[in-house]
């Protein structure tokens, strides 16, 4: 089996060919490298876990771990840990490398500028390699445990895609200023709405009982205006998404939507909004 160590990790501290480092009183990090047969390379991941023993609420997977500086990831989860009182869990970030415009997107739908043609490779890493990895390895994304995958832009879209396509895998999915422009034409016309791919894929397909969806956007996160309406496109194609999860039965308690004033298709901006995103995804 891919990524089989030599022990498995019902003890965190067996693992031997990774990293570990302490990271402050509250969390250490496990670096691993680990070989994708769907990928063809290895990718490099960071297991973020509390650095007292019990058990733990749930796993938090996401897109371009590479960024997690950029996040403050490491400071806002102690942050939240230590002085509110927030339930212990564990933090995956998936690194992504110079492919990140070829394997993220939607998976066998690439865009008008073929970006995404890896994305199915992608998908099946994350499905099929790296989960049955942490479950077998690290007890993590348990059935029972609160499970959440969430990405930033075309990462955003990529984990909505991915969650969307393997019902029962995540119950909650975080999109920051998502790529729901993602399409498959694109004339400059207010008919390139009708190319939309993931609004297609929602439109026609069933609602995944049990997921929830957390948007958000920012009113700076671009400057187009497809349609000339007043509104940026990403405003827009988040609204309209919402508009096709609804038309399949979702309501307002399954669906979160967050719209940051002045906010901008940037670190500084998802940062600000992140904490909120982690009381929704595990207190709510």
């Amino acid at each position: 089996m891919l990524f089989r160590f030599k022990k498995p990790a019902t003890n965190r501290n067996l693992l031997r060919n990774k990293e570990v480092k302490i990271l402050n009183p509250i969390l250490s990090v496990h670096i691993l490298k680990l070989r994708s047969a769907y990928l063809d390379r290895k990718v490099k991941v960071r297991i973020y876990i509390p650095n007292s023993e019990g058990d733990l609420k749930g796993t938090l997977l996401l897109n371009d771990g590479q960024d997690m500086e950029q996040l403050r990831l490491v400071d806002i989860l102690s942050g939240l840990i230590n002085y509110e009182d927030f339930p212990h869990i564990a933090v995956v970030a998936v690194h992504a490398n110079e492919n990140r415009m070829k394997e993220y997107g939607i998976a066998g739908f690439p865009d008008f500028k073929h970006r995404g043609k890896k994305a199915w490779r992608h998908s099946h890493f994350i499905s099929r390699e790296l989960v049955p990895f942490l479950q077998r390895e690290y007890g993590l994304i348990k059935e029972e445990q609160q499970n959440v995958f969430a990405g930033f832009s075309m990462g955003g879209l990529s984990a909505l895609d991915i969650s969307w396509h393997n019902p029962g895998l995540f119950k909650k999915v975080g999109v920051f200023s998502g790529s729901l422009w993602w399409r498959s034409k694109n004339a400059g016309t207010p008919a390139d709405d009708n190319s939309r791919i993931m609004h297609r894929l929602i439109r026609k397909s069933e609602k995944r009982e049990g997921l929830q969806f957390w948007f958000q956007t920012g009113t700076k996160d671009e400057t187009g205006d497809r349609n000339k309406n007043g509104v940026i496109d990403s405003i827009d194609d988040t609204r309209d998404l919402i508009n096709e999860l609804k038309s399949l039965g979702y309501t307002e308690d399954e669906i979160k939507y967050v719209e940051v004033e002045n906010g901008e298709h940037n670190f500084t901006t998802w940062s600000g909004i992140f904490p909120d995103f982690l009381r929704w995804a595990f207190l709510d």
